[in-house]
């Protein structure tokens, strides 16, 4: 039988070049086995992927609730009679940190260890006009400036010396008017002087920190411009620190003396001197002179005016406040 065998392959030969064609098919034969084998194994674990995404897809679905809620929020965001989306921002907008996105996968849009739902929040001032200090004030610079029609004045009064003689006092002005308006300016400090008050020793200057008057408000409190709705009210503070007393008057009266009388003759007394008459002490200090000081304050528009009057002044230093708000 073996020999019957190769008797009939023992004419066959090789076709030229064969050895050449099987050096170059068997790898590619081999390559293809390969990508087979690859695909198969591909086809396999994309099959275990996808078919537990699509169970889970499909349960989701049928399960479908009317109150599912949003990672971030405790509001349903839909159920009967509210459409989904309607809690968050205005508008049923939901807002969103800025930095939501932060270090998560652009792919998955996962944070590295946590889940890959999105974490957002309601504005807490939305709709709320307290959280956005819903006070419905406004710039002074979006009203009118006052007129002086506007303005009244409610109070000016100086109070009494301390103990370093120094005189507090205060102008009050009030809007009088039925619609707001803007103090754009501190007005004017004026005085007028009576009585023995020398005009050239008083002088008006800005208050300021550590000067002689700390009694007064701080600068920083001032306020220029300022908004002043109706019935509302602004002061300008103001002191008066002397330095020194007013003058001495004139002298005052002299004192009377009673002399002895003579009978003639002689020269010598009569007698003692009448009864009732006592000797008067002479050189006494005169009084000091009568003045005053009167310190006006005049709103910005230039009207209304208003006046403090300040006894026992004659000179010293009057400083001022700006604008402050009542």
């Amino acid at each position: 039988m073996g020999q019957l065998l190769q008797d009939a392959v023992n004419g066959l030969q090789p076709a030229d070049g064969a050895l050449d064609r099987l050096r170059t098919a068997v790898p590619a034969r081999r390559a293809r086995k390969r990508r087979l084998v690859v695909g198969a194994v591909a086809a396999v674990v994309l099959t275990g992927t996808a078919v537990p995404a699509l169970l889970h897809v499909a349960g989701s679905s049928d399960t479908t609730s009317t109150n599912t809620a949003n990672a971030g929020h405790d509001q349903p965001t839909g159920g009967e009679g509210e459409p989904s989306g309607a809690s968050g921002g205005p508008g049923g907008a939901e807002l969103r940190r800025p930095d939501a996105d932060k270090g998560r996968d652009p792919e998955t849009g996962s944070r590295p260890g946590g889940p890959s739902a999105d974490t957002s929040y309601s504005d807490p001032g939305a709709g709320d006009p307290k959280a956005t200090g819903g006070t419905g004030e406004a710039p002074a610079g979006s009203s009118p400036a006052c007129e002086p029609t506007q303005l009244g004045v409610t109070s000016a009064a100086a109070e009494a010396p301390d103990a370093d003689g120094k005189v507090y006092g205060a102008f009050r002005v009030a809007n009088v008017s039925r619609s707001e308006c803007a103090v754009t300016g501190d007005g004017t400090i004026a005085f007028k002087v009576s009585g023995a008050a020398d005009e050239s020793k008083i002088s008006v200057v800005d208050h300021t920190g550590g000067d002689a008057a700390p009694g007064l408000p701080a600068p920083a409190k001032e306020r220029t411009p300022l908004l002043l709705k109706p019935d509302s009210a602004y002061e300008v503070r103001f002191a008066w620190v002397p330095d020194g007393s007013c003058p001495p008057g004139g002298p005052s009266p002299g004192p009377s003396t009673t002399e002895g009388t003579t009978t003639g003759g002689t020269g010598n007394p009569a007698g003692p001197p009448p009864t009732g008459t006592e000797p008067q002490l002479e050189g006494s200090d005169p009084a000091p002179a009568e003045g005053s000081v009167s310190v006006t304050h005049t709103a910005d528009p230039g009207a209304p005016t208003a006046e403090a009057t300040i006894p026992n002044a004659c000179s010293g230093t009057i400083y001022r406040t700006g604008v402050l708000g009542g």
